[in-house]
Order: C-alpha cells, then structure tokens, then sequence
C-alpha cells in the first residue's frame, strides 16, 4: 500500500508547529516534548485523535494510519531504556570497542579468531582441491602427448 506523501503547502503548516522537528514529503519526526506530552495524555485516558488536535495538528493531514503508527511506535519507545530520545545518531550500527569490558573484549577476540580459523581451513581447503585439480589436468595433457 502506497504511502500518503504530504503536499508542499502540508508540509509547510507542519513546520510551523512547535512540536515537529523536521517534515518531508514522506514522514514526520515529532519533538521529544511531544512525544513526552503524547505518552502522558494516552496514559490518562485521551484519544490519540484528540491529543494531535489539542497540540494544533491537522486530522486531515495527519490521517489515521499515521496516527496509529505513532501509537505504535510511542507504545514501543515508552519500553525502552532511553525513552522517547532520538537513539539513531548515536547508533552507527557498528559495536563502540572503547568501553568493553576485559572479559568482553577477550570474548569479541576469540570470536574473532574463531572466525579467522575457519576462513584459513576453508582456504586451505579451497587451494587443496585446486592443486589436485590441476595435476589431474596436467596428467590428462601427458596422457594425451603419449598417445599421439
């Protein structure tokens, strides 16, 4: 199903309002505030209809899907450790190695060389099936010199 992409005018009343953070014709990311706001008001019983209409949201832009979505998602960051914070510029998707633990950096090494071991024995696997292969050529190209 096709997203609901967001006119030019929609996205510029969308600017405007305090508790957007950036809009594109795609999506929109919500403040913390109002994330925070959001989560409280949902706790206390109010619809999420009616909370994106108190804090001066447009239902017609912001239809139902979207605003399910956010119910969702907000449902989802309320778990989480680090709340309604934006996580995304701090994860780079790669392990930070400077905070580890002893026990956990001898724990990534003999991952690591583990890993090392096997791509050395598939290798050598690899170079052992290529040398027989070749003697098995060059024996057939002998056989044939001999019998012409």
């Amino acid at each position: 199903m096709a997203v609901k992409k967001f006119t030019q005018e929609q996205i510029e009343h969308l600017k405007g309002n305090p508790y957007v953070t950036s809009v594109t014709e795609n999506y929109i990311n919500y403040s913390e505030t109002f994330k925070e706001l959001f989560w409280n008001d949902y706790q206390s019983g109010m619809s999420p209809s009616m909370i994106f209409y108190k804090y001066g949201f447009d239902l017609k832009v912001i239809d139902n899907k979207r605003r399910n979505n956010f119910t969702y998602r907000i449902k989802k960051e309320a778990e989480r450790s680090a709340g309604f914070k934006d996580t995304r510029k701090g994860n780079s998707g790669r392990p930070i190695t400077k905070d580890l633990t002893p026990e956990e950096q001898i724990a990534r090494l003999k991952h690591k060389n583990k890993i090392l071991q096997q791509e050395n024995d598939f290798l050598k696997r690899v170079r052992s099936i290529n040398r027989k292969q070749l003697s098995k050529m060059q024996r057939i190209k002998e056989q044939e010199k001999n019998t012409n």
